[in-house]
Parts: C-alpha cells; sequence; structure tokens
C-alpha cells in the first residue's frame, strides 16, 4: 500500500461537461449525433444497442463531443431501488462501431475527462463502480421535483480516491477487464445462437423450407399434416401471479417481469419451460426459462402446450408482433382473448420433433454461456472490491496476459 496515495477527485480529470439532449429533428447550425443516456449504461457494448439520433448545437458539439477514454457519469434519474451516480467507460470498441457521427451524452449525465498520463481510465471507471456498489453513490442521491438527482459538486469537493501507481493501476484494470472481456463475448455468442435459432424456426416455418419441403404434398397451399388452428388451440396463455415487493424472499427462483428477470425469490409458481410475455406496460418482449420461475401479474406465461413443441410455441409467439395487440386505453395491456382468435398453420408433431433435435443443443449451449457468466460476474464482483482498495496486492503477482493487453499495461 506505500505505493497508494489519497487524489483529490477534481485532480484526476482534465475536463467535464455536461451533456445534451439538442432538437428532434433537422435544424440549421445542428449536426446529427448519437447521444448515450443513463438507461444505454448496461448494454454499450451491444453490438445491436442504438442510441437515439439527435441534433446538436455545432457551436457546443467540439467541446462535448466523446473520445475514447471518456467516463460517462449519470446525473439524473434512477428509481427507488438505483441511486444515481452509475458510470460507463466509453472504450476504442465503443467507437469503433459507433463511428458514423459524432457521440455525447445525453443532458442527464456529464463526461469525465481525465489525466491519462497518470490515471488510467479503465481502473479509475473499476474505482467509480466499487463506491457505487458500496452505496457511496447514494450519500449524493436526492430527490428533487420528482426525479432522482446526483449531486455532483458536492461529490467532487468531498471525494479523494486512493489510487496506486500507473502500472498497479494498468494491471488491475487488466485483471478486471479480462472477466468484463470473457461476459461480453459470451453474450455475443449467446446471441449469435438465439439468432441462428430464430433464423431456423423462420426457415422452415415461415419460408416453409423445411426438410423434404420440395417432396411435400400441399393440400390447399398448406403442407401435409399440417393444421389450420386457432393461436388458443396452439396452447394456452394464463396471467402470472401477484408478487408484491414486500413479499419477496430472496432465493434461488428467477420473478419474471414483462420484459426482464426482476429479482429472484425463494419459492417457485411454474416449472420449467416457462415461457412469458407482457402482458401489462411492456409489450412484445417474450422469454425463454429454463427453470422453476414465479411470473408476474404483468406478464402472461404459456400454461398448456398442449403437446406442441416449447421452441416453436416460443418462437411463435417473438414473430407475431405483440407489441401490436395493445388493448389498454392508457397502460398497454395485452388482451389473451383477441390472439386466442387467430388463425395460424401448425406443423406436424414429426416435423416439430426434428425442429427440437435441432434447437434444443442450441439452447443447452446458450444457458451454460449464461450459468459461465454467473460465475464470472461472482467472482469479478468479489475481486473488484478488494483490487481497487488495495487489499489484494497484485504488483507482484506473475500473471500472464495476452498480447493486445500486455502492450496496453505498458504503455507511456
Amino acid at each position: 500500500m506505500s505505493e497508494w496515495n489519497k487524489v483529490p477527485f477534481a485532480d484526476l480529470l482534465v475536463e467535464s461537461r455536461d451533456g445534451e439532449w439538442g432538437e428532434g429533428q433537422s435544424a440549421i447550425g445542428h449536426q446529427l449525433c448519437e447521444v448515450v443516456r443513463g438507461t444505454d449504461f448496461s448494454g454499450l457494448h451491444d453490438l445491436k444497442l442504438e442510441l437515439p439520433r439527435r441534433w446538436i448545437k455545432d457551436r457546443l458539439l467540439e467541446r462535448k463531443k466523446l473520445q475514447p477514454g471518456d467516463i460517462v457519469f449519470e446525473m439524473a434519474g434512477g428509481t427507488a431501488k438505483q441511486s444515481t451516480g452509475r458510470s460507463a467507460l466509453l472504450n476504442t470498441t465503443f467507437f469503433e462501431k459507433h463511428n458514423k457521427v459524432p457521440v455525447l451524452c445525453a443532458s442527464f449525465c456529464r463526461h469525465l475527462r481525465l489525466d491519462q498520463v497518470r490515471y488510467s481510465p479503465t481502473f479509475i471507471y473499476y474505482l467509480l463502480q466499487g463506491l457505487y456498489d458500496a452505496g457511496y453513490m447514494a450519500v449524493y442521491n436526492i430527490q428533487h421535483t420528482g426525479v432522482s438527482r446526483f449531486q455532483y459538486t458536492s461529490f467532487k469537493k468531498m471525494t479523494a480516491l486512493n489510487v496506486p501507481s500507473m502500472p498497479t493501476q494498468k494491471k488491475i484494470a487488466a485483471i478486471l477487464s479480462a472477466y468484463d472481456d470473457l461476459i461480453e463475448n459470451n453474450k455475443r455468442r449467446i446471441a449469435l445462437l438465439e439468432k441462428m435459432a430464430e433464423e431456423i424456426y423462420c426457415e422452415w416455418f415461415v419460408r416453409f423450407r423445411f426438410p423434404g419441403y420440395k417432396q411435400a404434398k400441399m393440400v390447399k397451399g398448406v403442407p401435409e399434416g399440417w393444421a389450420q388452428k386457432r393461436f388458443g388451440d396452439f396452447c394456452m396463455l394464463q396471467r402470472g401471479y401477484d408478487l408484491p415487493d414486500k413479499q419477496v424472499v430472496p432465493g434461488p427462483y428467477p420473478v419474471v417481469a414483462s420484459t426482464s428477470i426482476k429479482t429472484h425469490h425463494h419459492q417457485f409458481k411454474v416449472k420449467p419451460p416457462v415461457i412469458t410475455t407482457g402482458r401489462s406496460g411492456s409489450l412484445g418482449t417474450v422469454q425463454y426459462i429454463s427453470e422453476n420461475a414465479w411470473p408476474l401479474n404483468t406478464c402472461l406465461y404459456v400454461r398448456n402446450f398442449y403437446g406442441n413443441s416449447s421452441y416453436l410455441v416460443y418462437y411463435t409467439l417473438k414473430n407475431m408482433g405483440l407489441e401490436n395487440f395493445n388493448a389498454g386505453a392508457g397502460v398497454p395491456s395485452l388482451n389473451r382473448n383477441h390472439i386466442n382468435g387467430i388463425s395460424i398453420l401448425i406443423p406436424s408433431k414429426l416435423l416439430q420433433k426434428q425442429f427440437d433435435s435441432i434447437i434444443a443443443p442450441l439452447f443447452h449451449q446458450k444457458e451454460r454461456l449464461a450459468q459461465g457468466n454467473t460465475v464470472l460476474e461472482k467472482t469479478r464482483d468479489l475481486l473488484l472490491p478488494r483490487l481497487i482498495s488495495g487489499k489484494l496486492p497484485v504488483e507482484n503477482l506473475d500473471i500472464h496476459f495476452p498480447p493486445g493487453m500486455e502492450e496496453a499495461m505498458h504503455e507511456g
């Protein structure tokens, strides 16, 4: 710890500016840009992420456009369970994808540009993450006119960070980045497997190029053995179950909301496969859960598959455009009775079995990768506070890094 020093937060920075939201359409003296919001932080390195596009004044653009190594800091937003003060690091890979137009942060954020001669942006990013996870950022979170805001001026004035020498910063950053790189790589593989499986579904059951389709006998434009039925005869959808936040007891079973897993509970309601879609609030997202789960009342879940392939049911729901079935005057809602009457083509059980034999291994591989990510995330989260505090010394560790990471360590 002898080479670690207390550094006032302000001394880390060469620049810090508020973001901009700009205009929603073209205007004289404005330029088209992409804008990073706090809600984008968790998916910044997702190749499918589409950032909002806004028109920003020319005179502001040069001073506020982002560059590799910048940290975007959340200034407003948050929820009852999530304070402001989150951060996101914009690395070179991010800008390789977002290279068509300049990138700025939104008006509810600000960018932090570090003195990169003395401070590693990656190390400082993980240090800020550690402070957030420890609840330090919540101290500066205030509720103002219904919106949570971060007291940045007070934070900058009152905060001093314990920072090691640059070689140690880079070594710690490289260790933690290795975990995040593996996690992101697994996420990309999961997305690719999902895309492959859906493409097979579309090829077989939307474009009708299933195995042996050239020899298939057509009866009234439908392959022989297929059936035209109401969706309600294909599977049964049921409303999920109430579970107020105050009744949640931490446990192993996912609690499924309309678009994602909300939390985990010590009890479950439905055995796998658990297929859900949003019933209220957010429509159109279909989820496949391969474990015991508790679908919430904001979901519809498949109670009965009527002997049909769960994978076929899943992709059929995904491709029905459920977001267009809004039956609510105010809050979007999905009426399952409207869906049940839709006429669909159901392939033969033999073809469904063939489909399962190809899709099941892809889903099993996705699950293994997701389980691997859970282990990686837990390990990283255990290491993070010990590494950034110096409690786990790295100076004398014999760590073998990939060539690119080794070069990064010795830069400067």
